[in-house]
């Protein structure tokens, strides 16, 4: 079963995304609340997903998915934004992020890209 870290300051889009992640067949590796924390539990467990909010406190998104990425640049992330983020969603694609998740989003359409990246 592949495991997922769900790093967002949100504790309720954490659970959301947790329960989405459950019903397409993946494990909750970890949960994390900012960007660093998220950092510090991919070191750790090194999960084979990351969903990474992008605005977040003490560490952004956007740099911990860059640092994940230069300390493993195999790592899999999916960034989840608000819609009016564009230019930050275009850096994190730049960065590397696998896939991403405009908020708010539509259970069925997670679901799909957990299940899509599943197989990849």
């Amino acid at each position: 079963m592949p495991s997922v870290l769900i790093v967002d300051d949100a504790l309720v889009m954490r659970k959301i995304i947790g329960s989405i992640a459950a019903e397409a067949g993946w494990t909750i590796a970890a949960e994390a609340e900012n960007g660093l924390k998220g950092l510090e539990s991919y070191k750790a467990l090194k999960p084979d997903l990351v969903t990474m909010d992008l605005v977040m406190p003490v560490m952004g998104g956007l740099e911990s998915l860059k640092n994940i990425r230069e300390f493993d640049p195999e790592a899999r992330v999916v960034v989840i934004t608000a819609l009016d983020q564009k230019k930050t969603l275009e850096e994190a694609i730049e960065a590397g992020a696998a896939d991403f998740i405009v908020k708010p989003f539509d259970r069925e359409f997670v679901r799909r890209t957990f299940e899509k990246l599943a197989k990849s």
